[in-house]
């Protein structure tokens, strides 16, 4: 029996993927949301977590989870879209090694947690053009911060302060990620980012 967790912060969801995963016959499932603390001492080590790829780092305008992720290791499947390349290039980096699409039929699941049990690596086709997309992250770390700061609320000044950089630098940064993006402000730049998985 191959020991598998599941997490996804909605409690629908989650229990879906749970039968889903059930059905196989050969997965020992449970799960648990994303702000659940540490496993059990005493539980049996788990050889996969299958995780909607925002709980690895918290929706937009959440704090980000990376104990969470790090607890993971790298027996993770990450559900995610194309149309998120950022989460999907950070799962990639991170070491995740199954990585599936939302709308990929259910067989394709429970083929990448087996794959994964076996240490080895599944993509799902439908995937591979946004993990390329995904490599090309327009901005700079330091735009990036800027703007991820910005979609927290944070006003400039408080921007600059935590960033230790002047307000002008932090201007200049903030224009400058605006006009990488193709944005027509820093609201549009943000929800550029946002919809794209990079804040």
């Amino acid at each position: 029996m191959v020991r598998t967790v599941v997490v996804h912060d909605e409690e629908l969801l989650r229990s879906a993927l749970v039968q889903l995963l059930r059905s196989e016959g050969t997965l020992e499932v449970s799960s648990m949301s994303p702000g659940a603390g540490p496993p059990d001492q005493d539980a049996l080590p788990t050889d996969v977590w299958v995780v909607d790829g925002d709980c690895l780092w918290g929706r937009p305008g959440q704090a980000h989870d990376e104990p969470f992720r790090s607890r993971c290791g790298d027996r993770l499947v990450v559900l995610t879209t194309a149309k998120r390349p950022g989460i999907l290039r950070r799962a990639f980096d991170g070491g995740a090694l199954g990585l599936v699409d939302k709308n990929a039929p259910a067989h394709r699941l429970i083929t990448a947690v087996h794959t994964v049990a076996k240490g080895q690596r599944f993509l799902d086709q439908t995937l591979t053009i946004a993990l390329l997309e995904g490599a090309e992250m327009p901005l700079t770390t330091r735009e990036l911060s800027v703007l991820s700061l910005a979609s927290q609320g944070a006003p400039m000044a408080e921007i600059a302060a935590r960033l230790h950089l002047s307000r002008g630098t932090v201007r200049n940064y903030m224009a400058t990620a605006i006009r990488k993006v193709g944005a027509r402000n820093r609201v549009d730049a943000i929800r550029i980012l946002q919809s794209a998985g990079w804040t």
